[in-house]
């Protein structure tokens, strides 16, 4: 994720770090050399084009806009439902930690409530960076052995869903908890309360990651966005002449743009430059947990050349 101060007005003319200009600039390349060429074929009077009316050109670009901005915000509102999920997160991470804390007390790690108020953290700590893992489709074992013993590794890993299984042993941590005695039966259901929204955290971005918009929509505006730019310079030929490249560039940058962009926030959790930064998001969990324990906590993540991952 961008994460910069605003720049002024003439910084944000030449800004590239976080824009759709270089995903789209092949494609306008290619569209400014088809334009330069129907203007060439027109000016040597090979192909003479008549001068057609803007009207059809003008409605079907305001369908267009109408299209592209209900897609854009679609996407948006997808990007948006992760953010908040991933906050929900961060909040209910926060939450049993100090739960935790205050119904089993700050007991030495060598008393057996001790022992378990980590592992239950811990095994949290793990369904943060598994379901990273999940969505990014990347590889988190080294996360994990931070967090977990080998052979908790080891089995974790042997199941389709591993952020799922972290907090069935988290449920089971505290089952063991309320079996010897250390909660009653209110504070198991306070802290078991918690594990159940971090279930639902996982299966709200498990929705969004397995449900994209439907393709046809966003088969539709693609090629009627590439279909209209194509068309236009026919329409601007003869009025313009070679000014019709640069004015057929200006209505493509927005066109193209808006249909990348949509494409990158339609998938809110890779590595592009506007998807949201999961790995930031895990270390405040890491740190919030870490500190809850008593241990040594890292430092935030920070931007590098405003970017946020």
């Amino acid at each position: 994720m961008i994460v910069r101060p605003r720049p002024n007005a003439v910084a944000l003319l030449f800004i590239l770090r976080g824009s759709v200009v270089p995903r789209i600039t092949p494609h306008l390349l290619v569209l400014a050399l088809f334009t330069a060429l129907v203007v060439f074929v027109h000016e040597q009077a090979w192909i003479v084009l008549p001068e057609l009316s803007l009207a059809p050109f003008a409605l079907l670009g305001i369908a267009l806009s109408i299209f592209l901005g209900f897609r854009n915000n679609a996407a948006y509102d997808r990007w948006w439902e992760a953010r908040k999920q991933w906050g929900e997160m961060v909040f209910e991470i926060r939450s049993l930690a100090r739960s935790s804390e205050t119904l089993l007390a700050r007991e030495s790690e060598q008393q057996q409530a001790g022992i378990w108020r980590r592992q239950l953290l811990h095994w949290c700590a793990a369904h943060c960076f598994a379901l990273k893992g999940a969505l990014r489709r990347e590889n988190v074992d080294a996360d994990l052995t931070r967090w977990l013993a080998a052979d908790d590794v080891k089995q974790a890993l042997t199941h389709q869903n591993v952020a799922d299984y972290c907090l069935r042993r988290a449920g089971r941590t505290l089952g063991e908890l309320y079996r010897a005695g250390k909660i009653d039966a209110v504070g198991l259901r306070i802290l078991d309360e918690h594990l159940t929204r971090l279930s639902a955290v996982q299966a709200a971005c498990e929705r969004i990651a397995g449900t994209p918009l439907p393709f046809a929509y966003t088969l539709l505006t693609h090629r009627t966005a590439y279909l209209y730019c194509y068309l236009l310079p026919f329409a601007l030929v003869a009025a313009l002449g070679w000014y019709a490249v640069l004015f057929t560039l200006i209505v493509a940058y927005t066109f193209f743009g808006l249909d990348v962009l949509s494409q990158e926030m339609e998938e809110p959790f890779g590595r592009e430059a506007n998807d949201l930064p999961l790995d930031a998001l895990c270390r405040v969990n890491e740190i919030s947990i870490r500190e809850s324990l008593g241990e040594d906590a890292p430092k935030p993540l920070q931007p590098v050349k405003h970017r946020l991952e």
